[in-house]
C-alpha cells in the first residue's frame, strides 16, 4: 500500500481534534470514512467500513477511562485485518503490551504531545496501514524501566536491549544504525544475538522482530549487563 489512499475512522471524542484530524488527512489524500466519539460508534464503524486503520483515543465517554482501548482489542479480535493507532495524551504501557499480544501487524501507540510533526503522525498511519507496529519512545522507555519478568531478556546486553527499544518502535535497520550511531552491520549483529538469546527460530525476518518485540513487551525490561 501506498502512502496516500489510506482509509480511515477516527475516534476522538474532543470534536475541535476529531475535526482537525479529519480534514488533515483529507488534505494528504487520505479518506476518512467515519468518525466516532466513543466506543459504540467506533465498533460500529469499523464493522460498516472495514477501514485500513482506526485512529483511537484510549479515553472516550461515557466513563473516560479505557473505552477506546476496549474498543481496539474487540477491533483487533474481530478485524484482525484493520489497524490500529493508539493516538492519547496518557501513557498506559498495559494497553500496548496487550494489543501487541492480541496480534502485532498494523499496531501503534502515539503520545499527542510527543508528535511534533504532521509527517509524523501521517508516516505511522501509512506503516500501520502497512502492518508495522510504531511505538512511542516513551512507551518503550517505560518498559524499559519495567522490572524483568523473562530470564531471556536479562541476559541481553544493554546496546542489544537498546536495539530491541528501536525494533519496538518500529525502526528500520537503517534507522536503528543513524539512531545509535552505530553500522549497518553492527545493527544486523545485534538482531541475531536478539533472535539467538530469546530463541526465536528461523522464519521471516519480519515476523522474527515481531516476535522479539512481543518478548520484550511482555516482559518489560530495564538495561541489562554490558
Amino acid at each position: 500500500m501506498g502512502v496516500a489512499g489510506i482509509r480511515v475512522v477516527v475516534a476522538e471524542d474532543s470534536a475541535v481534534l476529531r475535526e482537525g484530524m479529519v480534514r488533515l488527512l483529507n488534505f494528504r489524500g487520505h479518506t476518512v470514512v467515519a468518525e466516532a466519539r466513543d466506543g459504540e460508534q467506533l465498533l460500529a464503524a469499523v464493522e460498516e467500513h472495514r477501514p485500513d486503520v482506526a485512529v483511537v483515543d484510549v479515553r472516550m465517554p461515557p466513563d473516560h477511562t479505557d473505552e477506546g482501548v476496549r474498543a481496539a482489542l474487540a477491533i483487533r479480535h474481530d478485524h484482525p485485518g484493520v489497524g490500529i493507532l493508539i493516538f492519547s495524551q496518557y501513557v498506559e504501557t498495559r494497553y500496548a503490551a496487550r494489543l501487541v499480544a492480541a496480534g502485532a501487524r498494523g499496531i501503534g501507540y502515539l503520545l499527542k504531545e510527543r508528535v511534533g510533526e504532521v509527517d509524523e503522525f501521517v508516516d505511522a498511519l501509512a506503516r500501520i496501514a502497512a502492518g508495522g507496529t510504531v511505538l512511542d519512545p516513551e512507551i518503550v522507555s517505560q518498559l524499559l524501566n519495567a522490572s524483568v519478568r523473562r530470564e531471556a531478556l536479562a541476559t541481553l546486553s544493554r546496546r542489544e536491549r537498546e536495539v530491541l527499544a528501536c525494533m519496538a518502535e518500529g525502526r528500520s535497520n537503517t534507522a536503528i544504525a543513524r539512531r545509535l550511531v552505530i553500522t549497518d552491520r553492527a545493527v544486523e549483529k545485534h538482531i541475531g544475538n536478539i533472535f539467538t538469546k530469546l530463541d526465536i527460530g528461523q522464519s521471516s525476518d519480519d515476523h522474527r522482530r515481531v516476535l522479539a518485540v512481543l518478548r520484550f513487551l511482555d516482559g518489560g525490561g530495564r538495561p541489562g549487563p554490558g
